[in-house]
Parts: structure tokens; C-alpha cells; sequence
């Protein structure tokens, strides 16, 4: 379910909350509610809107990732919005807990990627194949402590599972990230990898914003973002 407390900014024209870890964006087989219907019903019920709430997706986030999404509150909005997520106009910034440190303190990773629609995920391919997308990531290590490590992420492609992909690829797979060959979950299902920022003009005032939303409240996050702020 949303909170109203999830709202991290929100005018006439956009909304952008911290989504949490375990709600989906879009509808999908599960049939589990999604974020948007559940931002559409609270703005309904807020304004006391009588007819339809609309509100357009314009990036999704995993299932098992929490952090900064936005929505559109217009048809205006929408359009502009995605012609800037086409055009690369969003700058993310992503945190990533590991279990490993990476080879360097911080570095550019360019793979190509290659996805298996069947089993939901990416893996890196060579460069040659048909299907393979060029994947380019800025990271560097800003905390660590006795067992994990914080990176901080700059996407410059959005490909599927990107980060989880490529950090895997190094040897350093997202805390409780399964499927890319962390050991163990997380005990919510969850995996350590938080959408930290947005930045981006926005779509009707032309206005800069910067969006940040913290981390999930638990121990580990909050030592490592501790060292951050230090």
C-alpha cells in the first residue's frame, strides 16, 4: 500500500515518492496492486477528485529496489518526460551495498548485455551478438565497513538489470541479489540497491530539481550512510 509519507516532491504537474522495496510499478501476472493505482487512489481520495486520477509511469524501478520514482500528473508532463528519458536528460544516482570490494576504488564499466526474457535476466555477452546492448556505468566506493561496502552509481545506458549485471560481472553482487550470485537474501526479499537521486529539468517550468530519497531504515544502511555524511 502507499503512504502519503513516501512523497518526496510533488506539484501540478509531477509526483515523485520512495518507492519501497517489494511494490511494483506497473501491474503485472502477480496481480498485486501496483504503486501507480495506489498514488492514483490516494490523490483521488486526498482531492476528492470525482472522475479519473491521471497519472503516467515514466521509469520503473525492480521489484526488490527501492528508492526515487517519478510519476507524471499530466498528459503534458508525460510527453515531455518521456522525450527526456529517450534523450538521457535524467541523472540517477544509485547506492549499492556488496559484499566485496571492487577491483578499484572507482572506475567506468562498459559491458554488453544480453537478456533471457524466460528467466528474467541479463548476463554479459559479446559484443558480436544481435541482442547485445551496450551497458556503461560510473562507480565509486564511498563507505565501507568490516563485512560490506556502499558504492555510489551513475548510470549512462538504462538497460535491464544493468547494475546488477555489471557489478555482478566484477565479482561484487548486490547484497541479497539471488539471482546475480549474492549467497544470501535478504530476510524481506529485498536487495541492497537504492535509487538515491534524480536530477532533471523539470518537464513544464523548466525548473532544476534534485530529488533524494534515504535509504531503508535498518542498521547496515544507516552505518554505511553515516560514513557518507561524515
Amino acid at each position: 500500500m502507499f503512504s502519503p509519507d513516501q512523497i518526496l516532491y510533488e506539484d501540478n504537474h509531477v509526483i515523485a515518492v520512495c518507492k519501497r522495496p517489494g511494490q511494483i510499478v506497473q501491474g503485472d501476472k502477480t496481480g498485486d496492486e501496483p504503486l501507480s493505482e495506489s498514488i492514483k487512489a490516494f490523490i483521488a481520495q486526498r482531492d476528492q477528485k470525482p472522475g479519473n486520477v491521471f497519472l503516467g509511469v515514466v521509469h520503473r524501478l525492480d521489484r526488490p529496489v527501492g528508492g526515487v520514482i517519478l510519476f507524471a500528473k499530466t498528459s503534458k508532463a508525460l510527453s515531455r518526460l518521456n522525450r527526456m528519458v529517450q534523450e538521457r536528460a535524467f541523472q540517477k544516482t544509485y547506492w549499492a551495498i556488496v559484499g566485496q570490494k571492487p577491483p578499484q576504488i572507482a572506475g567506468q564499466l562498459t559491458h554488453y548485455l544480453c537478456r533471457d526474457e524466460a528467466r528474467n535476466k541479463s548476463y554479459v555477452c559479446p559484443s558480436t551478438r544481435k541482442d547485445a546492448k551496450e551497458a556503461r556505468l560510473d562507480y565509486r566506493l564511498i563507505a565501507s565497513g568490516e563485512r560490506y561496502h556502499l558504492l555510489e552509481i551513475q548510470l549512462h545506458t538504462g538497460r535491464h538489470h544493468q547494475i546488477r549485471t555489471q557489478l555482478a560481472a566484477i565479482g561484487c553482487p548486490i547484497k541479497g541479489d539471488l539471482k546475480y550470485g549474492f549467497p544470501r537474501s535478504n530476510p524481506d526479499q529485498s536487495i541492497s540497491l537504492h535509487a538515491r537521486s534524480l536530477s532533471l529539468v523539470h518537464p513544464v517550468s523548466q525548473a532544476p530539481l534534485l530529488i533524494t530519497a534515504e535509504p531503508p531504515a535498518d542498521k547496515l544502511w544507516q552505518c554505511l550512510q553515516a560514513q557518507v555524511q561524515a
